[in-house]
């Protein structure tokens, strides 16, 4: 990253990664056009996890080539007297294989589906998995390379909040 002062921590990156709703998952399509698509996930155990559809362009790409880079913005505000916008985002890089035993996709669906309805009993999560468990695929990203990076103004104002800390701490 040409700008480090920019960059975010490791723990702002898997905060990021723990608490966004969806990302852009971007992978080598047909004809040799990138493919890239807005999706749900859920981030557990160092690695990320999707679902889709047994058969479709997702899978036919992933088939084609594992390697696959995925974006989660966590905030974007557009100030447009100043021309830019305040950002935060993550962007993943890494190898994605589709999930083929049935315990390691019950696993995921049920991580996946814990994040978006927390509040779902375990008896109607296992019953909506049901419905869906002939069509449902499931896939995991191994995580090869992340970095996340932020606006000059975010991170000049985290510097700023980090120095009037250390004062306070004095």
């Amino acid at each position: 990253m040409r700008r480090s002062g920019q960059a975010l921590s490791p723990d702002q990156i898997q905060s990021i990664l723990e608490n966004g709703s969806s990302g852009v998952l971007a992978l080598s399509g047909d004809g040799g056009y990138p493919y890239a698509v807005p999706i749900s996930y859920v981030f557990a155990d160092r690695k990320l996890f999707f679902h889709c559809a047994v058969s479709g362009h997702k899978t036919d790409a992933i088939r084609r080539n594992p390697k696959a880079s995925f974006c989660v913005v966590a905030r974007d505000q557009v100030v447009p007297e100043e021309y830019t916008t305040r950002f935060r985002s993550v962007i993943v890089f890494g190898k994605i294989r589709i999930l083929e035993d049935e315990r390691e996709k019950f696993s995921a669906i049920t991580t996946l589906a814990q994040k978006y309805a927390p509040d779902d009993t375990e008896e109607n999560r296992n019953r909506e998995i049901a419905k869906y468990r002939q069509t449902l695929c499931m896939m995991e990203m191994t995580i090869e390379h992340v970095t996340g990076k932020e606006s000059k103004a975010l991170a000049e104002q985290r510097s700023a909040q980090n120095g009037n800390e250390r004062k306070a701490e004095s």
